[in-house]
């Protein structure tokens, strides 16, 4: 059964970091699309970056420069190491993986992308 846990959410001030992490169990992860998506209430969700088999990223267009996504596929995890951080990246962040590699070309400029695999979140709280 596949399962994914995010961590490292918590509360900064702008212009701060903050590494979120996700382990992940129960699949062959590296051959997965892996990927980050946030979502506040009343908002679309958003695919903030995505890694594939092969290590190729992807970003939103918002997080570009700032966000980098990597995975450690020996001890299958995945990282989302955040920098300059804005207000406006406040939200849930969630772990997500699916199957098919070619969600990896859609899921941060699709909103509410539906991928195969969902953790529960870890939120993120950044004040002015």
């Amino acid at each position: 059964q596949v399962h994914l846990e995010e961590s490292g959410g918590g509360s900064v001030q702008a212009g701060g970091s903050l590494r979120l992490s996700c382990a992940a169990s129960g699949y062959t992860y590296s051959s997965y699309c892996m990927g980050w998506f946030r979502q506040t209430p009343g908002k679309e969700r958003e695919g903030v970056a995505v890694i594939d088999s092969d290590g190729s990223t992807s970003y939103a267009d918002s997080v570009k420069g700032r966000f980098t996504i990597s995975k450690d596929n020996a001890k299958n995890i995945l990282y989302l190491q955040m920098n300059s951080l804005k207000p406006e990246d406040t939200a849930m962040y969630y772990c997500a993986a699916d199957r098919d590699l070619l969600s990896c070309t859609a899921a941060t400029t699709v909103p509410n992308y539906g991928m195969d695999y969902w953790g529960k979140g870890t939120l993120v709280t950044i004040s002015s």
